[in-house]
Formats: structure tokens, sequence, C-alpha cells
């Protein structure tokens, strides 16, 4: 582990060629961590980092979950999304909040080289290294998104984005969304929803470098009200989510095969 993100391993055992594509899973909007050398930038805005304008509630918790059922590498990192977000392509306007875009340029090149270009090279080294051993590779990024935004309602407890322009994707959440509605028939599971799949993001940026029949990106996007709501239905979703993925996989004939619970 480092300053910058959290890398973990664990896969065990040898690849078997040809016939399990890697899984490999991100975080990016993990934890809203503001280190010291940056705080000046955030104080006159009080509490906006634990907001989920900050970061993603759950969304850790969900990878480390998932890492951990198919023994897949991580990685995530808890720097907030308002200081630099991971999921946003250089140059984008939400890069940076707003505080941070008017530092001086050798500050957010400081914050660039410190916090974004580790997390996505390491997290593409991965996936290369999985396409390396499997032939293929599936990258799940761990997302959530907040009931409402500018006053309307989001009518969905899970999403789940991809690009329809690639067959793999497609056919994937397809059955991900049958799996989900055969495990628990009375969540909301749309496609991408509330965001669209090809939108800026880390997926859409490998798939500008990997061809589709090597790469399968997929966001997965949960509800907050489903992970920090009074019902008590997080920990029980976060096994809906491992088990139909799991049947997701396996009906694909991929062979990918969570391990333990």
């Amino acid at each position: 582990m480092t300053g910058t993100f959290s890398t973990r391993s664990l896969r065990a055992g040898s690849p078997q060629r040809g016939i399990n594509p890697g899984l490999v899973v991100t975080c990016e909007h993990g934890g809203n961590r503001i280190p010291a050398a940056y705080r000046d930038y955030f104080r006159a805005h009080g509490a906006l980092p634990d907001t989920h304008r900050g970061y993603d509630p759950g969304a850790l918790e969900m990878a480390r979950a998932l890492a951990r059922a198919f023994r897949a590498p991580l990685v995530s990192a808890t720097v907030s999304r308002l200081l630099v977000d991971l999921n946003r392509s250089i140059g984008h306007p939400q890069l940076h909040f707003e505080t941070v875009y008017r530092a001086p340029p050798p500050v957010r090149l400081s914050i660039l080289e410190r916090y974004y270009t580790p997390f996505r090279s390491e997290a593409e080294r991965l996936i290369r290294r999985s396409i390396a051993e499997y032939g293929q590779v599936v990258h799940l990024s761990s997302h959530s998104f907040a009931p409402a935004l500018h006053g309307r309602v989001r009518a969905a407890d899970v999403g789940l984005l991809y690009d329809p322009a690639r067959p793999g994707e497609a056919a994937l959440c397809k059955r991900w969304k049958a799996a989900l509605k055969a495990c628990a028939p009375t969540l909301t599971v749309r496609r991408n929803y509330p965001y669209e799949g090809r939108n800026d993001g880390f997926t859409t940026w490998l798939r500008k470098r990997l061809a589709p029949d090597v790469y399968i990106g997929i966001e997965l996007e949960l509800n907050h009200r489903l992970i920090v709501g009074p019902d008590r239905s997080w920990a029980p979703l976060r096994g809906v989510i491992i088990r139909s993925l799991r049947a997701a996989l396996a009906d694909r004939g991929a062979g990918i095969v969570a391990q333990g619970k």
C-alpha cells in the first residue's frame, strides 16, 4: 500500500490459459481523504468532502468484497474526487474541484503525478497482465450514486454501465441483470443508468486502447439508499452482487468461479 492508492492481489494458483479470463477490480472514488498539503483549498467548503461529491459511499467495501470473492486484484484509492477525480480524463472540466482548478499549474501537476498517474498506471498494468495471462480481462469499476440529483429521484437500485457497441460488455450486462433479477426480484436494475456507460471514465479511456475481444469494462453503480439507509440491506446486497456476478460469468462459459462465499 502506498500513500496514493492500494493494490491488493488475491489471485491464487496458476492461470488456466484459454479457460478463465482475468478479473480486475478498481475503485476510483473509495474515500474522501484530503491530504494535509491541500486542505487550504477546501477550508471554506466545510463538510463537502463528506458528501457524495467527495466520494462514493460503499464503493470501496463493495470492491473489496468482489476482490475477495473472486480472488481478483484490486486497485483502490481513498483520496477525495474533489482533489482529483481518478475516473475522469485529463482536461475534463470535473477533473478537479473549482478551488483546485484555480491553483497554480505546478500544484495541479503535483496532484496528478502523486495521485492520478500512479493509480491509472497500476490499474492498466494489472489489466494488461490479465490479458496476457488469460487472453481477456473483465474489469469491474465499483461506484455508488446519490438517490436524487438536482431534485430528481433516480429510479434504480443497481446500475450496470457499459458500451452497447461492444458485444462482450452488452452480453455480460444482460446476463448480470437477469441473474440479479433471479437472486433479488425486488431490486430495480437498469443498464446504462443513472449514467451512460460511454461517458468519460476510466473504462471509456481503456476501450480506446484495448480491443473489444480482450477488454470488457463494466461500471457497477449502487444506490446510496441501500448502503447507508435504515433498512439494513447493505450486507445482503453485497452477497447478491457477488452471487449474481458469479452466475453471469459462469453462464458465458468463461469459468470464473468465486472462491469461498
